[in-house]
């Protein structure tokens, strides 16, 4: 039987890593998702196999739990919206981060209860309490400040009918409160070892983390929440792989490591994305107070007609597609402009895709993938921006930050961040309901240029309306 057990667990892992890079590309990322979900299935049956559970009370509670554990995801990821999927990233989060320290809590408990199950060997007790307070505070740390991350990306919570907003506030004592926290955590960490059924030790840690992460999360706002919600995504399963080491499970550590270790690589990835560093993220507040720009200016906005004309005889269109898309779930309409133009008017069409478009990386392409749009059309920002002085329209749907020329500015929530350079284009056509400010709350210049139509109203009622002009010019 052991030999088939750590078979099992094997075979997990490498259904891991092989989901892992089939998730590298939008046409493969399905099937990697199922090898994933294979994986965790594979995971569960042989860590049951190995309780060698009897025919009691202990099946029905873990048949129960998957049952309705599976329902739950089945029915969330059933009514998740796209423009949802951030904020569902982020409620995961939390679960992963509590499940591990909950596995964490529950080791700890048994030695609280009976001090004979404590092991005798010293470097094993060492190993266990540095492993549990780690799974503590970064489990959590991740279930607050993912929780605290999903109001932000959501814009608030409704407590009672009433909308409250989510603050954004980060003062400068209160980076040496954060080093602070985390030292009381080590050194808590440090003296259970030597009183390892002590439980104030642990609930120190506890209530030290659960703080630690709303106020790590606290200060973050604007264009930086994407990067945030990916840290919180990689630490979640790297507490997880510290309790593998608590429960001695090979395959938490294997599958803790190895996704945690892609997490943080992604998350490194972004950080260069939006110019910034780690550090910078969680310790300098680049998101700004949270208040939002008031719109002092005007902008008389176009027709569907009027822009149809201007199309025709366009040589290159760039499309820059961005959350506003994704509300008016627009992409199929989208689509059939790009292929009109090029039917029509032998217009070359690339669409112009930000790293964190739609406040989460691949928001973009996913969408687009559904309504089967050419992945080699999809060109990542740093590819596309050269060719945008010799785009003759730039098509931006619902983008508002991406495209914001302030980043370039060195000052505000958007200081530094590369963004489309959609404003060097010739033409700039913008489909938006209206002039207000996007997520970093910074109101947009390429708004109120000579050259910029807007197209004012629901994306899908716009590019419908579009589609139709072309059609009948």
């Amino acid at each position: 039987m052991q030999d088939w057990i750590s078979l099992g667990y094997l075979l997990s892992a490498a259904l891991f890593i092989f989901g892992l890079k089939k998730l590298g590309h939008p046409r493969t990322a399905p099937f990697g998702n199922q090898l994933g979900a294979l994986g965790m299935l594979v995971a569960v049956v042989t860590t049951i196999l190995q309780m060698g559970l009897g025919d009691g009370i202990e099946w029905v509670l873990i048949g129960a739990g998957l049952v309705i554990g599976s329902l739950i995801g089945l029915w969330m990821a059933i009514r998740v919206e796209m423009t949802g999927m951030p904020e569902l990233v982020a409620l995961f989060n939390r679960f992963g981060g509590a499940a591990s320290a909950l596995v964490a809590l529950s080791e700890v408990w048994r030695y609280m209860e009976d001090s004979s199950n404590v092991p005798t060997d010293q470097l094993e007790i060492t190993v266990i309490m540095v492993a549990a307070g780690l799974s503590a505070l970064v489990g959590w740390m991740t279930l607050t400040g993912s929780l605290l991350a999903m109001f932000k990306l959501k814009g608030g919570v409704s407590i009672f009918g009433k909308w409250i907003k989510t603050p954004t506030w980060g003062p400068v004592w209160l980076n040496p409160v954060k080093v602070m926290m985390v030292v009381g955590v080590a050194v808590l960490i440090y003296l259970s070892i030597d009183a390892p059924t002590d439980e104030n030790y642990l609930w120190g840690i506890i209530g030290i983390s659960s703080l630690l992460g709303i106020v790590l999360v606290l200060p973050i706002g604007g264009a930086d929440m994407p990067v945030v919600v990916s840290l919180l995504t990689s630490l979640s399963v790297l507490s997880a792989a510290f309790s593998g080491f608590i429960i001695g499970n090979s395959v938490l550590i294997v599958a803790g490591s190895l996704v945690g270790a892609s997490g943080l690589i992604l998350t490194f990835i972004m950080c260069k994305a939006m110019n910034r560093t780690l550090p910078d993220v969680l310790f300098k507040s680049f998101g700004g107070s949270g208040e939002k720009e008031s719109l002092t200016r005007t902008k008389v906005g176009s027709d569907p007609d009027e822009v149809a004309m201007m199309l025709d005889g366009a040589q290159k269109v760039i499309i820059v597609p961005g959350y506003g898309m994704a509300v008016s779930q627009c992409q199929h309409q989208v689509k059939e402009f790009a292929d009109l133009i090029a039917e029509k008017y032998d217009t070359e069409v690339k669409y112009a895709i930000h790293p964190v478009a739609g406040r989460m990386p691949g928001h973009m392409n996913v969408l687009l993938a559904e309504a089967n749009v050419p992945y080699e059309q999809l060109i990542e920002m740093d590819e596309i921006n050269p060719e945008f002085p010799d785009c003759d329209v730039a098509l931006v749907i619902g983008a508002n930050d991406t495209t914001n020329p302030a980043a370039r500015s060195g000052e505000g929530p958007l200081a530094g961040m590369p963004i489309i350079d959609a404003d060097a284009a010739r033409t700039v056509v913008i489909v938006k309901r209206s002039l207000s400010v996007g997520y970093a709350g910074v109101d947009n210049d390429l708004f109120y240029m000579d050259k910029t139509m807007m197209l004012f109203g629901d994306g899908k009622a716009m590019m419908t309306g579009l589609n139709n002009a072309i059609k009948e010019s």
